[in-house]
């Protein structure tokens, strides 16, 4: 098992309603999020930057 400490870009315009759901769905690619946070947010492009911890087995 490794914890990793990852940073993805992910558009948010589709997924404004369930948006903890998309992002850990999102997230799953790389792992089981352990914890995550939105830390900027571009509002021209809705882009927001995620930063997460992850456990791959």
């Amino acid at each position: 098992m490794n914890i990793e400490s990852i940073e993805i870009d992910m558009d948010i315009t589709a997924a404004q309603a369930t948006l903890d759901l998309a992002i850990e769905t999102t997230l799953q690619q790389w792992g089981e999020p352990l914890r995550w946070a939105i830390t900027a947010v571009d509002r021209d492009t809705n882009i927001a930057k995620i930063e997460a911890i992850v456990i791959r087995e």
